[in-house]
């Protein structure tokens, strides 16, 4: 095997599948503005069906779609003609791709559709094909020629159709107007999600978890407090819970640096005072910012009233997957 040899297959196919993807931009056209219109009104899902590599690209498409705002889900054409067609309902759009226009397991079911009255649309390499007339609209994905050099493994029609199924989602994302708050919600697990849709009382420490002492007690009380919550900080607040400030690791380091009595010293002398705060319904992520921008690794939250109700570190954002 040679190297200088494998690498110029390997250009050919990206060069072969390149020239695929360009000959898509005439035909992104009016039977492509009418096929977005047909799903962006649909008041049932969209139904993506395929045969072969063309129904995984479909599964991929159906995939890309719903999680932009446009309910899809696939069907497997061979299933669809044992019982799967009652997942179809008038209310449906149908996306059917096939390369050649002429899947026996897709033609099969067309009549079955059309007697439905769900509108069809149809992505093929062949404009003319069986497929294509029976559909209310053909998007032409064809290609002159595959990346195999046998000309027989879907390959570069496989790209294409996948690239106008991006096209399709992304046309019908913008126009839904759709957010990444929305992206988020059907993808709570990524860490898009994490940073969207986790709020400060989602983490936080809260009720007796939250380290905290009075104002006027002694530096000492308040290192006992931060050793046992082992937070890294401790709240100071007043007889009515109002927070008054903070003393943090940080602080203490700082106050070691001053040669303070420590048996002596009250936690009113060495504690940072105002102190940064938070809100239980800001977004975990506005906190990650709000701590680095102010070069701090804890935060205590509170309430309208200033009354303390939580606190969290840098090690809770962590394990939150928010950082």
């Amino acid at each position: 095997m040679n190297k200088d040899k494998l690498k110029s297959l390997g250009l050919a196919v990206i060069d072969t599948e390149i020239e695929g993807i360009a000959s898509l931009r005439q035909r992104i056209n009016n039977d492509f503005a009418a096929a977005c219109e047909l799903m962006y009104q649909c008041e049932g899902r969209v139904v993506v069906t395929g045969m072969g590599k063309s129904g995984h690209i479909g599964g991929k498409i159906a995939a890309t779609l719903a999680s932009t705002g446009t309910p899809a889900f696939f069907v497997h054409p061979g299933e669809a003609s044992h019982g799967d067609l009652g997942m179809i309902t008038p209310k449906d759009v149908v996306l059917a791709l096939s390369n050649s226009g002429e899947t026996d397991e897709i033609l099969t079911i067309i009549p079955i559709i059309k007697r439905l009255g769900a509108p069809l649309i149809s992505m093929t390499g062949k404009p003319e094909s069986s497929l294509a007339r029976e559909a209310n609209i053909n998007l032409d994905v064809g290609v002159d020629k595959e990346a195999c050099p046998l000309g027989l493994a879907p390959t570069a029609s496989t790209t294409v159709a996948l690239v106008m199924g991006d096209a399709l989602a992304v046309a019908l994302l913008e126009s839904r107007g759709f957010t990444e708050e929305d992206f988020a919600l059907s993808h709570p697990g990524g860490s898009l999600g994490r940073r969207l849709l986790l709020h400060v009382s989602d983490i936080m420490h809260q009720g007796e978890d939250v380290p905290r002492v009075r104002s006027g007690v002694s530096l000492s009380a308040a290192l006992v407090e931060m050793t046992r919550m082992n937070l890294g900080m401790t709240a100071i607040v007043d007889e009515h819970n109002r927070v008054l400030g903070i003393f943090t690791d940080g602080d203490l380091r700082r106050t070691l640096d001053k040669n303070i009595d420590f048996r002596n010293a009250g936690i009113d002398e060495v504690m940072t005072t105002p102190c940064i705060t938070t809100r239980p319904n800001v977004l975990a992520a506005e906190v990650v910012k709000m701590m680095e921008e102010h070069s701090i690794n804890a935060i205590l939250v509170t309430d309208d009233n200033q009354q303390l109700t939580g606190a969290l570190n840098m090690l809770d954002l962590l394990r939150a997957g928010v950082v």
